[in-house]
């Protein structure tokens, strides 16, 4: 058989099995939107009402307090960088307690794995929800709660990586006679270090955000006066603050690129 005839051949056969893919992620879409009673025309038909009052409530954006609010906004950039820095140094310490190439001992890192399991599956507003219920209202809620939240993150990210650095170096420290900490500190640390800027800064990138979002349940920053601007129907200042919000986080993007070509 030719080169092209074997092409049409496999063509052809995949051809009915794509068709099925393609009909059961239609139809997995469709019962979602049954499920639901999610009418997209509902939708469609309600996007220029939206729109509307949107431009009506919130336009223009009312400045004349923000004085009293970029206290808030330095809260905000604030939380992130201490709940990304501290996460990282405690994920770092997880990190090699879950790596193959640093932990031997494989019920360690199974009990490991599956605390950070459980820390990294809980959602961040869940976690200030819930340390908001039990300390009650103020910032170190919102700190506490990016702390648990980015820790588990990063832990599984960073064990990740240091299983992915090449074992012949580390195999050669090994054979030549090297302590733990001499393997760790010549050999992996060396190797893992533009990985773990990658993951703290992406973090810190998305603690930008989260940290934005966490006074909507009481945990502190600019989120807390954003809902209570809405809530007062002062949607003029929470249309200020969302602007101020917005230009923080690509601000922060900009700045977090810039860093890491410059530390790359």
């Amino acid at each position: 058989m030719e080169r092209s005839d074997r092409s049409a051949y496999r063509a052809t056969s995949r051809s009915p099995l794509l068709f099925a893919k393609t009909l059961a992620v239609l139809g997995v879409i469709g019962f979602s939107f049954a499920y639901l009673n999610v009418n997209i025309l509902d939708i469609i038909l309600s996007f220029p009402d939206f729109v509307t009052f949107f431009a009506a409530n919130f336009i223009p954006a009312s400045f004349t307090n923000i004085g009293t609010y970029l206290p808030l906004l330095v809260d905000t950039i604030l939380f992130a960088v201490i709940g990304t820095y501290c996460s990282a140094f405690l994920a770092f310490f997880f990190g090699l307690l879950m790596s193959e190439q640093t932990n031997p001992f494989h019920w360690l890192r199974l009990v490991v794995r599956a605390f950070i399991s459980f820390l990294r599956n809980i959602p961040i507003l869940v976690w200030a929800s819930l340390l908001v219920y039990i300390f009650g209202i103020g910032n170190m809620v919102g700190l506490f709660a990016l702390v648990i939240a980015t820790l588990g993150f990063l832990a599984r990210s960073y064990a990740d990586s240091i299983d992915e650095i090449g074992s012949t170096k580390l195999e050669a420290l090994r054979a030549s006679g090297a302590s733990y900490l001499q393997i760790l500190f010549h050999g992996l640390i060396p190797e893992f270090i533009p990985s773990w800027i990658n993951w703290t800064l992406f973090s810190f990138e998305i603690n930008i955000r989260a940290s934005s979002i966490l006074g909507m349940v009481g945990a502190g920053g600019i989120g807390i006066m954003i809902q209570t601007n809405i809530r007062l129907f002062k949607y003029h200042e929470a249309f200020s603050l969302i602007i101020l919000l917005v230009l923080m986080v690509l601000i922060t993007e900009f700045l977090v690129n810039q860093l890491r070509k410059y530390l790359m």
